[in-house]
């Protein structure tokens, strides 16, 4: 059960009070965040949890602003696009899936990340706010280090995505994928993928960390309205993950929603 500090959040917390911040391990592309830099929107319409997320989010550095509606919310990231957004689902008025539909469309916004936070546990919700765009989900109640983990893997993971999409050559650990010849290897070794598994491959692996469900692939790679069925993208990444042989575990299910390729770190 989450509760908020006894303090007032205004107030600098004693060293005792401070959380022991253990170093972190960069990734393996150094990839750091300047969480300073990062400004960061709560629309929430519940207080306590708003105010939960605002003052933790600030003790890790992060610049913070909160909206309790929908619409005042989305007018502020229209004016001023932050670096991330935390938007709960069921807001009065203007619902999160609405806003995050708006933002996804608006040339704008839609690079800003969203974290669906919602009470709900139903996996409709979790996979129609991925299919409108949101970037990853946390469900309550969360602890605040899962939060904050959440979105410093959101922010790290958009960072890094920023770059990848417009390079040549995507690498991965021991995968290396070639966009421009249309080849993957694996530890220096040509994988024999059929056009579809390549652009499977090439899809998730552009995003590592990123969820995706199986619509959002066959539209990724068959363009939308295409026929085809959930077990078909299942079958097709049983193939992958076989000719990926000692690295298939890269390609990771989702529980009810779809597929990501591991954010190696």
């Amino acid at each position: 059960m989450l509760t908020l500090p006894t303090q007032s959040p205004k107030l600098q917390p004693s060293a005792q009070q401070m959380p022991q911040q253990q170093p972190k391990p960069l990734t393996p592309d150094h990839t750091m965040i300047d969480k300073k830099a990062k400004r960061i929107y709560i629309i929430e319409d519940e207080q306590d949890i708003s105010e939960l997320m605002r003052f933790n989010l600030a003790l890790e550095g992060y610049s913070v602003e909160t909206f309790g509606t929908g619409e005042e919310g989305f007018r502020a990231l229209e004016l001023k696009q932050p670096d991330l957004v935390l938007l709960d689902i069921m807001l009065p008025g203007m619902s999160g899936l609405e806003i995050c539909k708006r933002a996804k469309e608006n040339a704008k916004t839609k690079a800003t990340p969203i974290i669906m936070v919602t009470a709900r546990g139903e996996e409709s919700d979790i996979v129609r706010g991925l299919e409108l765009g949101a970037d990853d989900y946390v469900t309550k109640p969360f602890s605040p280090k899962v939060l904050s983990a959440r979105v410093e893997a959101v922010l790290r993971r958009a960072q890094k995505s920023s770059t990848a999409a417009s390079q040549d050559v995507i690498r991965h650990g021991a995968i290396e994928i070639n966009i421009g010849r249309v080849e993957a290897a694996a530890n220096g070794e040509r994988l024999d993928l059929t056009q579809s598994e390549f652009r499977i491959l090439q899809f998730l692996a552009q995003r590592p960390g990123w969820v995706y469900t199986r619509t959002q692939i066959v539209e990724a790679i068959r363009g939308e309205n295409y026929a085809v069925t959930d077990r078909t993208i299942d079958f097709q990444m049983v193939g992958l993950r076989k000719k990926l042989g000692d690295h298939g575990h890269l390609i990771e299910t989702v529980r009810g929603v779809g597929y990501r390729f591991k954010d190696i770190v």
